[in-house]
């Protein structure tokens, strides 16, 4: 019985193993993501109003804490957090330098590809 319950266990672990492994990548990658925005010189403009990059990344990590439940991956993060208000649905954008604004989608994708690579 109790070889049993080890294989089971074993078994269990292995089965859990990669999802947990994707998890903390994708935790460290929506780090890297809110640290590219904190290190930007780009202003976040959510629902007409500019935000500097501190109080950007404060509202986007206290989205993803409080919206857990609708991402899995680092795309559904940027997809269904960190693309548009969820009060009124206007997407976000980021405006770097001289620049013209673009979809903070846009912006947190063109990133991920950079972390990625």
């Amino acid at each position: 019985m109790r070889v049993l319950l080890t294989k089971l266990s074993l078994a269990v672990v292995i089965a859990v193993f990669p999802v947990m492994a994707a998890s903390a990548t994708m935790d460290e990658e929506i780090d890297a993501l809110l640290a590219a925005v904190s290190t930007s010189e780009c202003v976040f403009i959510r629902n007409g109003k500019e935000y500097d990059v501190d109080k950007a990344v404060s509202h986007l990590q206290m989205k993803r804490n409080r919206g857990g439940r609708y991402f899995s991956t680092t795309e559904e993060f940027i997809e269904n957090i960190a693309s548009r208000s969820s009060f009124s649905g206007k997407p976000y954008e980021i405006h770097c330098g001289d620049s013209p604004p673009q979809t903070a989608g846009d912006w947190f994708n063109d990133r991920l590809a950079e972390i990625r690579t």
